[in-house]
Parts: structure tokens; C-alpha cells; sequence
């Protein structure tokens, strides 16, 4: 029993997979907020473009 536990302290496996875990989550946040900022903006400048042709058209 003793060299089980001796074995188990021993084995970082299981820290490793978690610090990759922690490191995939980190970056999808990243991601995500990269993704909802780039698509604000982009969604302001179509809008910008879309006023600009609407009042475009009903120049004289």
C-alpha cells in the first residue's frame, strides 16, 4: 500500500492534463472576446456603410 501511494505522489499525469486544460479554456476566452469585439466593430461599419448608401440614393 505504501509503494501505491509512493507511485501516485510521484505521477503529475493527472496536473499536466489539467494545466492543459486550463491553458485550452484560457485561450477560448481569448477567442471569444477577440470574436465579439471584431464583430461589434464590424457590424458598426456595415451599418455606417448601409446609412451612407440609404442616404446615397435619396440625394437629388
Amino acid at each position: 500500500m505504501t509503494k501505491f501511494f509512493s507511485r501516485f505522489a510521484r505521477n503529475e499525469s493527472g496536473a499536466t492534463a489539467v494545466e492543459y486544460g486550463l491553458i485550452a479554456a484560457l485561450i477560448g476566452v481569448v477567442i471569444i472576446t477577440g470574436a465579439t469585439f471584431l464583430g461589434k466593430s464590424l457590424n458598426d461599419k456595415f451599418q455606417s456603410i448601409g446609412d451612407t448608401v440609404a442616404t446615397a440614393g435619396t440625394a437629388p
